[in-house]
This record gives C-alpha cells, structure tokens and sequence, in this order.
C-alpha cells in the first residue's frame, strides 16, 4: 500500500489562545490512494489536525512546522493559494451533515455552487458531473430531489450529498472528520461501504478521522493512533488492533470493547 513518497507528510504543533500544545510535534502520513483511520478519545486533537491541513484554524492559533502536499508545503500558502487547494485537490466531509448544508439553499444549487468555485462555467459538464456523483452515492439525481432542501433530507441522504459535494474535483485527498459520528448503525454502515467504494473506484486518498475504533477496523488499511496531541502508535490496522504496542491504545481498544459489551448485556 505505501509508496515511495507520501500524499501528505505532516509534522506540526499547535497552540490555541490560552491553550498551548494541542498538538505537539504531530507526525503524521497519508500515502496515495489509501485509507488511513486516526483515531483516539474526544478532545485528543483529531479536528484540530483536519482544520490546520486546510488552515482554517483561524488567526488565534498557531501552527508551527510543515504540512507537505503533493510536493508542495501548504504551512507556506496564504489565503488564496489555499482557496485552490481547498475543494479541489482536498476535500472535507465534516461530521452533522444537516448543519454543514446551508438550510436555505435547494441540494442542486449547493452542488452547482460548489462546482462552479473551481471550474469554468459549463452547463453540461456540471449537469453530468453531478448526476454521475448522485449515482455514484446512491442518491436520486431527478430535478425533484435536487429541489429539496436540507431540511427535507434524512441524516444519511445529507452526509451522502456532502460526499458528493467532495467529490465534484476529484480530490486527491478527502478528509472525513468523524463523519459517521452522527449516524445509526445502518446508515453508519452504508457510509463506511460508500467511503470504501470510493477510494477504490475514484482511487481517493482518504484521512479517515473517528472514535470509533469499530469504524476505523471495518474502513482502513492503516491506523495512527492519537493521544495527548502527538501520534504513540501507527501501522496496519489490524496489526495494531490485534498487538497494540503502546498503553494508550491498549486502553482505547479495552474502553470500547467494555462499551460494546454493555450494550450488548445491559444487565
């Protein structure tokens, strides 16, 4: 699965105002057309490392050290540079798929919208690009559907147009940020087999971020394991679930073990 050169390398430390080390000297790897799970507890840092990628973490913060895409260091791009990086070489599927969704706009004029920020203005090849994707998604793509609003949309159908949304460029890169976190277990599931389908059809990179060690085993081939702002163990995926290494993920793997279980016998 690993190549020669990574996707993305990342090696970053972050500060918030009032609140240093979020991350500290983070390391992290994705390579080409792979999925990769980074994992840990709420509050480890998880969304602070897809915001810094696409430095949208806002002028209280400080990012400190190189985070290198494609060849190039985006720590060294300024706004505008960014706003070619973003949407178009890397997209983000955000968790709460309804509230990402503007709710006064129509599904088909948000997908046209994201469409025509990174590509020249062309009726057909939008019409086309974004049926192929509602297909592709398993989402109607009648004039009916692409009427409705936000609100009209069940949780699943949301997160599958915001997968679709991502995918209008062809991104090298999608970062999913705990984006089955919002849903039941049977959509959660078509989520996790949609993301599998599209790294293998679209042959997308894939930042798979969760606290759902359950999710991360199903979808990933490889899984970077998250504590206290820094990266204590990475690997093939089952190699870690099966012979963790460090004590935190030992820890992390008991605690949702314990959880299923509880559900399983509430008595």
């Amino acid at each position: 699965m690993n190549q020669a050169e990574p996707l993305l390398s990342c090696d970053i430390s972050v500060d918030y105002a009032g609140k240093p080390g979020v991350l500290r000297d983070m390391k992290l790897e994705v390579y080409p057309e792979e999925i990769l799970g980074l994992a840990g507890q709420s509050g480890a840092g998880k969304s602070t490392i897809s915001l810094a990628i696409l430095k949208l973490l806002g002028e209280t913060c400080q990012v400190r050290g190189y985070m290198r895409f494609g060849g190039r260091d985006l720590a060294r791009f300024d706004e505008r540079a960014m706003r070619q990086i973003r949407g178009r070489e890397i997209a983000l599927v955000p968790q709460s798929p309804l509230s990402a969704l503007n709710p006064a706009l129509q599904i088909g004029t948000q997908l046209r919208e994201a469409w025509r920020s990174h590509a020249p203005k062309d009726r057909e090849a939008e019409a086309n690009r974004i049926l192929e994707l509602m297909e592709s998604v398993r989402l109607p793509a009648d004039a009916g559907f692409l009427r409705r609003y936000p609100r009209q949309l069940s949780v699943g159908q949301a997160q599958r147009v915001l997968i679709a949304m991502a995918l209008l460029h062809r991104p090298t890169l999608l970062i999913a940020d705990e984006a089955t976190s919002a849903l039941d277990p049977v959509t959660q599931s078509e989520i996790l087999e949609l993301f599998a389908e599209v790294n293998q059809r679209f042959a997308t990179a894939i930042l798979f971020i969760s606290h759902d060690l359950r999710s991360v085993a199903a979808l990933c081939h490889r899984v970077a394991i998250l504590y206290d702002g820094r990266i204590v163990e990475s690997g093939e995926t089952r190699r870690v679930f099966e012979a963790p290494q460090h004590a935190y993920t030992r820890q992390l793997l008991g605690r949702q073990l314990d959880a299923a279980m509880a559900q399983a016998d509430p008595h």
